[in-house]
């Protein structure tokens, strides 16, 4: 491996967990997730360990079955803007959907995120998966799959044509000529397209990173291909390291299509994580957590994959039924790998329900296990680094505290920030102005 090469790390903000019940873990803050408190120190935890970046997903859509985070939780620019005076290099990266937002409004909020933290915002372009949220935005239909992606690289071409509205040293402000900004240097986008129609320019000046980090989540044909048209950064999973491999080499090669070099994209795995002392006490650590999803529960979260379909209708001990294209335009990516998995398995509904609501973490064990496992995805390029979610809402702190040294002293991980920004600590060049001279 070369001495060069080293992995990177964020962690979800997800508050007392992806989990039906985690809540009520003996070590959880119930309201994490509306709790200020609790997403500082999660944040200024992530910088103790020179962690990349503090990653914040979002929804549109919920109901009465949703996951206790889903219900009550902060907007995603709003908390990572509080979150830009109380840390110096984290990371602040948020999701907002092209699907239910305009590209002058978002262009303008990252930007601004961007200026607050001095250069550390980054956008998580999501499509929405959930066809509810059609019914929160005064519209008939949510946009079929490929529709939703078309619309998306549009957008992006929009939203990163009003990031190049001002070149860098347009605001001049000398006030003995009274010129405030030098008019040359101003440059209107005049966008007419196939769903938008944007003249700009943007009323807020070229950020400290030139544009906000771009990051796609979503594993789909689509999503890969906006991916290496647009994004620095991709947020995906995947079960098994052959999975994630495969994966891997298929992006990287669709990089080279599109005029990129592969170190100019980078991919992060989402895997859980348990550390403990032993096994005994990690298999204690995932039963605790694990025993508080009632199968109700459990089934409420598999529907919610499937477009909230209902699954209390069918035999638990059953064979996973079938239900065929459901779930295509939702997320897809994953319920094509849940019905392949049920059906090479030959796993019952209970089966797939209790899973589905509480998998067992990727990567698990002592300190060094972990580590082992992250430098083995890592150096097998099947990641170029990870956003860690605890498998047990007191995970993270002791990744913080006892993996990470680990990956530092093997020389996989930093042990500073290699700068202010978040284009620094990932290791991309600077975006020129396309009307630059």
């Amino acid at each position: 491996m070369s001495a060069k090469r080293q992995l990177r790390l964020g962690t979800i903000l997800h508050g007392a967990s992806g989990n039906m019940s985690a809540w009520r873990h003996p070590a959880a803050t119930a309201d994490a997730s509306i709790n200020f408190e609790f997403v500082k120190q999660t944040a200024l935890k992530a910088e103790e360990g020179k962690l990349d970046f503090l990653f914040v997903a979002d929804g549109l859509y919920i109901n009465e079955k949703s996951i206790p985070h889903f219900l009550n939780r902060f907007e995603p620019l709003t908390v990572l803007s509080a979150l830009a005076s109380l840390t110096q290099n984290l990371g602040l990266v948020g999701t907002l959907s092209t699907s239910y937002s305009d590209p002058f409004t978002t262009a303008r909020q990252f930007a601004s995120l961007d200026h607050l933290s001095n250069g550390r915002a980054g956008w998580n372009v999501v499509t929405s998966p959930l066809e509810g949220s059609a019914k929160n935005f005064s519209r008939e239909k949510h946009p079929e799959h490929a529709l939703r992606y078309r619309i998306a690289d549009e957008y992006l071409d929009v939203v990163k044509g009003l990031w190049d509205s001002w070149e860098e040293d347009a605001f001049i402000r000398n006030k003995e000529s009274g010129q405030f900004f030098d008019a040359e240097k101003l440059h209107a986008l005049n966008h007419r397209g196939d769903f938008f129609q944007v003249a700009g320019p943007l009323n807020i000046g070229r950020t400290p990173q030139a544009r906000p980090i771009i990051f796609q989540a979503g594993a789909s044909d689509d999503g890969k291909k906006l991916a290496a048209r647009h994004a620095d950064a991709i947020f995906t999973h995947h079960e098994s390291l052959a999975e994630a491999k495969a994966f891997y080499r298929d992006v990287k090669n669709q990089l080279e299509g599109q005029g990129r070099e592969p170190d100019s994209l980078h991919i992060f795995q989402g895997v859980s994580v348990i550390v403990g002392q032993d096994a005994d006490d990690v298999e204690r650590q995932y039963q605790t957590t694990a025993a508080l999803v009632s199968v109700n529960d459990a089934l409420n979260y598999l529907g919610r994959y499937f477009e909230h379909h209902d699954f209390s209708q069918y035999p638990l001990d059953e064979p996973f039924p079938d239900i065929g294209d459901l779930g295509q335009n939702s997320f897809r990516s994953t319920t094509d790998e849940i019905k392949r998995n049920a059906r090479e398995r030959g796993l019952t509904l209970r089966q797939v329900a209790l899973e589905a609501a509480s998998p067992r973490p990727r990567f698990f064990g002592s300190p060094e296990q972990v580590a082992d496992g992250l430098q083995q995805w890592f150096e097998e390029q099947a990641a170029d680094g990870f956003i860690i979610q605890g498998g047990t809402p007191d995970t993270f702190p002791r990744f913080v505290e006892q993996v990470v040294p680990v990956l530092q002293v093997r020389g996989l991980f930093r042990t500073d920030y290699p700068g202010s920004t978040l284009r620094e600590s990932f290791g991309l060049t600077q975006p020129k102005n396309r009307y630059g001279k």
